[in-house]
């Protein structure tokens, strides 16, 4: 890192406070720095054991760093931010020590609460199971960390440890804090304009493990943030920097973590642990932090080694996966703009339904359907309408800008959805194309398939 994020006046570079620290080599960041109370947390078995983007390294065979990496990361840029804004502005905003390491920890245990496979579990197995019960990952969080707490007999103040939790779940505003100095929360986890440490860490990150190149430079950002009114603002000229910065995230959405094989083995990872489910009272583990830590991505070769009866299906899909036998698609097709606000997701049996008559007889469930939406964080609207920005450090106001001020190449619209429909035997796959093609031109009057007819 560059500029002031390695100005010896903050309290965080100090050689006072490196002395008392701990440090560690990052791949993205170079040498982190862990303070006495973060190295607390840092030391539990809580925190590790679990791939940062799931299954995608069946994929791309570099992204197998950890969720542990990601919250080292955001960590260390959590802490950068605040630094450098107390170094411009610290005594204006009356920043102070707590404040500093309140921030570190919330970009340290922002992720606690995830289980494996990344979001998948969350979004994609658990709405099978739990019959319309509500589950997050955030609200796990704030249960594993008060668990970590009690647990490891950890010392923190309690008003500090609930601010901490509000800035994990700041990315909703209905949870965000009513007290002063608003801008720390939009610092981890950013509800107010999407612009937070925990894209700048994961966008680089992944970007590297998978072998991509990496446009976006949020050291510019960094450097450069002024608060004003009780907000994080940005330079004029960081405009198309910040946008940058949305449309590379939606590049990796549709490149990496809704690839098309991703995806497929995502299905079959779905599958499996609903065949396994009640064997191995998966489900059962998530409501408390005790037995849900437990649960990572090691579940798969449980599946793969237990010799229950019951887990035969199971067991079958992950030697498919293992073997690369794994579910094939049939076709795709990106929605018509024009229908994007009323769309509803396409299920199996919208295509069982519309198969030709005479032909091969499909069931539901020989069908798999992947409604992927990609969006600039803000759905079918420009995220940047929600930033403010000031013209210069010599002017106190901050406003708004309009796309049209800036380019007429900026997208119109700026959400796509990709729907996906895979065959789960190799021999079905030309049928349920054909069943798609049939279900588009019922629903859309058009065919807007991606490839052509296997």
């Amino acid at each position: 890192m560059g500029g002031s994020m390695n100005d010896e006046s903050s309290s965080f570079y100090t050689w006072h406070g490196r002395r008392l620290s701990k440090h560690v080599h990052d791949n993205v960041h170079g040498n982190i720095y862990l303070d006495p109370l973060s190295l607390k947390f840092i030391d539990t078995e809580q925190l590790r054991d679990l791939k940062q983007l799931g299954l995608v390294h069946l994929v791309y065979p570099g992204a197998v760093h950890s969720r542990f990496e990601h919250s080292l990361g955001v960590y260390w840029l959590a802490g950068a931010v605040v630094n450098t804004i107390k170094a411009y502005q610290g005594s204006e905003l009356e920043i102070d020590h707590s404040d500093i390491q309140t921030v570190k920890l919330a970009g340290l245990l922002h992720d606690v609460g995830h289980g494996p496979f990344s979001h998948l579990f969350e979004h994609k197995f658990l709405p099978r199971v739990l019959n319309g019960s509500r589950w997050s990952h955030e609200d796990m969080s704030l249960k594993m960390i008060d668990y970590i707490v009690d647990e490891h007999n950890i010392e923190i103040d309690s008003e500090n440890l609930k601010k901490v939790k509000e800035m994990i779940l700041a990315s909703d505003a209905s949870h965000k804090s009513t007290k002063e100095k608003q801008f720390l929360y939009d610092i981890v986890a950013n509800g107010r304009n999407g612009i937070d440490v925990d894209k700048f860490d994961y966008i680089t990150r992944d970007s590297r493990a998978c072998g991509l190149g990496c446009n976006f430079q949020f050291e510019r950002l960094m450097e450069t943030m002024r608060v004003m009114g009780d907000e994080i603002c940005y330079r004029a000229e960081d405009y198309l920097t910040i946008h940058k910065l949305f449309t590379t995230r939606a590049d990796l959405h549709r490149t990496v973590y809704t690839h098309a094989k991703v995806k497929a083995i995502d299905l079959m990872v779905v599958d499996a642990l609903l065949e396994a489910n009640t064997s191995l009272g998966i489900s059962s583990s998530i409501q408390q932090p005790e037995d849900y830590w437990k649960l990572d991505d090691s579940i798969m070769k449980t599946i793969l080694t237990d010799p229950q009866q019951e887990l035969k299906e199971a067991r079958d899909l992950i030697l498919r996966i293992r073997r690369r036998d794994i579910y094939q698609l049939s076709n795709e097709i990106s929605i018509p703009k024009h229908m994007l606000e009323h769309f509803k997701d396409i299920t199996p049996q919208d295509i069982i339904c519309s198969q030709k008559a005479g032909g091969i007889t499909l069931k539901e469930e020989d069908v798999a359907v992947c409604n992927d939406k990609i969006d600039l964080t803000h759905g079918r609207n420009n995220p940047l309408e929600r930033v403010s920005f000031f013209k210069d450090y010599d002017c106190h106001e901050k406003f708004l800008i309009q796309d049209e001020c800036i380019s007429q190449m900026l997208p119109a619209v700026n959400q796509d959805m990709i729907v996906r429909v895979y065959s789960k035997k190799p021999e079905l796959v030309e049928a349920i194309s054909d069943a798609f093609e049939n279900y588009q031109l019922k629903m859309f009057g058009m065919k807007a398939l991606v490839h052509a007819t296997p």
